[in-house]
């Protein structure tokens, strides 16, 4: 039973990455909505290679606090027996895929940041650094045997810090070193019924995100499931209310943006916190991300194109705060109880936990991007930018005039 449900789970969670691919590419130029689902699809070719070469013995082996080890290198060992220190109840390998989707996710979500301007060879050979030396450590310290965050207390059910902190303070990273681009004011989705399938697509595929990261079917997995839609509802109307009163109309990218600025404030929570707390975690995760894309973003002056940090940077951020505020082991014994229960401890915990996240994440980040810059250029040239990347960096087009 439990190993049926997590084939199901993971297969949604796959299904996460092809729906980023849809909910970019609507959101950008029709001359660059090609090479914008070209990073979501080389993300799954690039990382589920690496991942059973060396990046799940890195992330999930026996190792020290930082970082695993080569054990599992080539999945060595990684089999359809169990492996207890994960789970008593699945094929080892099969956890071993689970994980993989959440790498490969959290490299598709990056791609929002540089969206319409990083070059593409560069592209490649960042995600192949930044899945080793970032992902797979982060990986490590927050779930795998040993992890010094793991070894804390710190909490992150479904992948607050691992997935969105990191795949948003990347994004701003790589936003703010590659540059603007040209004509980022007057930029505008050209495609809204295509993003808004991808939407749906992704809000599909979390609920294998977040209930699948039970690892098996009992009261705390459908706590997560319920917590997950709730959230989602509350960040369509957390977004929604500032949006209305703000813009003086609710939009339907507001709506989408809204429901996956609840589920990523949910994340780290949902399998920990009550139905009333996700309530006020999502509606509130909505609101924060409004103020991020459309205040924040525009006072700061970062091209963050698609708001990865927006959404998952920001959404990841509060969510892990708010794990420390409403965390209750009522809800799951193996967690722990939170402010709003009597341990204050475990809000210090969390924000070691994202402090710790956000600083590495950033400067690894910017040290690989500084690498590559002696080798290739990472931003495209401006002849290529003015006539969009689908037919300068790839020769197609998605539409014929």
């Amino acid at each position: 039973m439990e190993s049926v449900f997590m084939f199901f789970c993971t297969l949604l969670v796959w299904l996460m990455t092809p729906g980023i691919a849809l909910f970019y590419g609507g959101m950008v130029r029709r001359k660059n909505v090609l090479s914008t689902a070209m990073y979501s699809f080389s993300s799954m070719a690039i990382i589920s290679i690496l991942w059973v070469i060396v990046g799940y013995s890195l992330a999930f082996a026996s190792g020290n606090g930082f970082i695993g080890s080569f054990d599992w290198t080539f999945l060595h060992n990684v089999g359809f027996a169990t492996n207890d220190t994960y789970s008593d109840a699945i094929p080892h390998i099969l956890f071993m895929m689970f994980q993989m989707t959440f790498a490969i996710l959290t490299v598709a979500i990056i791609s929002g940041a540089f969206a319409e301007r990083m070059n593409f060879s560069a592209y490649l050979i960042f995600i192949i650094l930044w899945s080793l030396l970032v992902y797979s450590p982060v990986a490590h310290w927050v779930w795998g045997d040993g992890g010094w965050l793991r070894e804390l207390g710190a909490l992150d059910f479904a992948g607050g810090n691992v997935v969105h902190i990191s795949s948003g303070v990347t994004g701003l990273v790589l936003a703010i070193m590659i540059g603007r681009r040209k004509e980022a004011d007057s930029a505008s989705p050209h495609n809204l019924p295509l993003a808004l399938i991808g939407g749906i697509l992704v809000w599909f595929g979390w609920y294998g995100f977040n209930v699948g990261s039970a690892l098996t079917i009992d009261n705390v997995a459908m706590t997560a499931f319920v917590n997950t839609n709730t959230a989602a509802a509350a960040g369509i109307v957390g977004w929604g209310l500032v949006e209305w009163l703000i813009n003086k109309k609710p939009t339907m990218l507001g709506t989408i943006s809204g429901a996956i600025a609840g589920l990523v404030s949910i994340t780290p929570a949902a399998g920990f916190v009550t139905v009333p707390s996700s309530l006020l975690i999502g509606f509130l995760g909505g609101a924060l991300c409004f103020w991020a894309v459309f205040w924040l973003k525009g006072k700061v002056k970062y091209d963050d194109a698609l708001d990865a940090f927006g959404l998952h940077g920001i959404g990841g951020i509060w969510g892990g705060i708010a794990t420390g505020l409403f965390a209750t082991t009522k809800v799951n014994e193996a967690g722990a109880d939170g402010l709003f229960y009597g341990n204050a401890s475990l809000v210090v915990k969390q924000l070691i936990a994202i402090g710790s996240t956000v600083a590495y994440v950033a400067v690894v980040t910017a040290l690989i991007v500084v690498v590559i810059k002696l080798f290739l250029p990472i931003r495209v040239n401006e002849e290529q930018e003015y006539k969009g990347l689908d037919l300068t960096l790839h020769g197609e087009k998605a539409y014929q005039e």
